[in-house]
């Protein structure tokens, strides 16, 4: 199911779900969601703070619930990721949600959010960069470019360089996925997707080499790889190894995990933990195509 896409005048809310966040670090997102005419609508528990996290789990549970519940609301931008979604996932209402669904935004702690919601109802979300990051990359950059895109229903189509690694192909299927960790977290609870005719796409960040091949392996063995139409790898950002090396990189390994299956194949794809963040829609129909020259992924 496709949520309503968003005219001007539009209320968008903003909640943290995970870690704790300032009204200063917000400003700029706020400026540029209302330069292209939303108003937006602040979480009423969204400043407080519990050691790490933006309030207790009950408070960030509220804020989002009210955000779901008030009709008037037609995006909710997870303010920033770190930890803490899968704390308040379990206390969360969907009923109303179900009967007027509205985007939910964000990536990396929010896969949380992406996975539950598809999985269980059948809602398309948009993984997308966050109103924190705005502070650095400004409303002029591609990824709040393509976020704000995205709410409006603007075709998303991108086009970036070959990589070595890659593996060509065509494949055309409803995407999923998110942060690798959060994924390889979910597997068998409630919120753990099927993959099978799918298109994945995964990206992480600040991670082990072992951990990489651990988390694939652990895919693997889910049955989440073997019956992909295909497979996407955004960022795999800021990657470390231990004293004796693991002898691949993040790439490598993911490549390895799925050798032995014919999908395509594209890494470098301009999402995750990188400053080209670019918007994907999650549960919606994606045309993928990887070739020598150049890969394609078009909503």
């Amino acid at each position: 199911m496709t949520p309503p896409y968003l005219k001007p005048g539009d209320k968008i809310g903003i909640v943290s779900t995970a870690r704790k966040i300032s009204r200063e670090e917000l400003q700029p997102a706020v400026e540029c969601f209302e330069k292209e005419g939303f108003e937006i609508v602040f979480g009423k528990n969204l400043f407080k703070e519990l050691n790490q996290f933006s309030g207790t789990d009950d408070e960030r549970a509220e804020d989002f619930q009210l955000m779901m519940d008030d009709s008037e609301i037609k995006a909710i931008l997870c303010a920033r990721g770190g930890y803490g979604t899968v704390r308040i996932i379990d206390k969360l209402d969907f009923t109303a949600f179900r009967k007027n669904p509205k985007w939910i935004c964000g990536f990396s702690d929010v896969t949380v959010l992406h996975s539950h919601i598809w999985q269980n109802f059948g809602i398309e979300t948009i993984h997308s960069i966050m109103p924190v990051q705005l502070k650095k990359l400004g409303g002029e950059s591609d990824a709040a470019k393509t976020l704000v895109k995205s709410l409006k229903g603007n075709a998303l189509d991108y086009q970036f360089p070959a990589h070595p690694l890659n593996r060509t192909g065509s494949a055309e299927g409803i995407l999923v996925g998110g942060n690798l960790s959060i994924l390889y977290s979910l597997l068998g609870s409630v919120s753990d997707i099927d993959t099978a005719g799918k298109i994945l796409f995964i990206e992480d960040i600040d991670e082990y080499l072992y951990h990489i091949d651990r988390m694939m392996m652990a895919m693997k063995r889910a049955g989440k790889l073997d019956k992909l139409k295909g497979l996407v790898i955004g960022g795999m950002s800021d990657m470390k190894d231990n004293t004796i090396p693991f002898g691949k990189n993040a790439e490598e390994i993911i490549l390895d995990a799925v050798k032995e299956y014919g999908f395509p194949v594209c890494f470098n794809f301009p999402a995750g933990h990188i400053d080209t963040n670019c918007a994907i829609y999650i549960g919606k129909s994606a045309k993928l195509e990887v070739s020598k020259a150049k890969s394609t992924l078009d909503f």
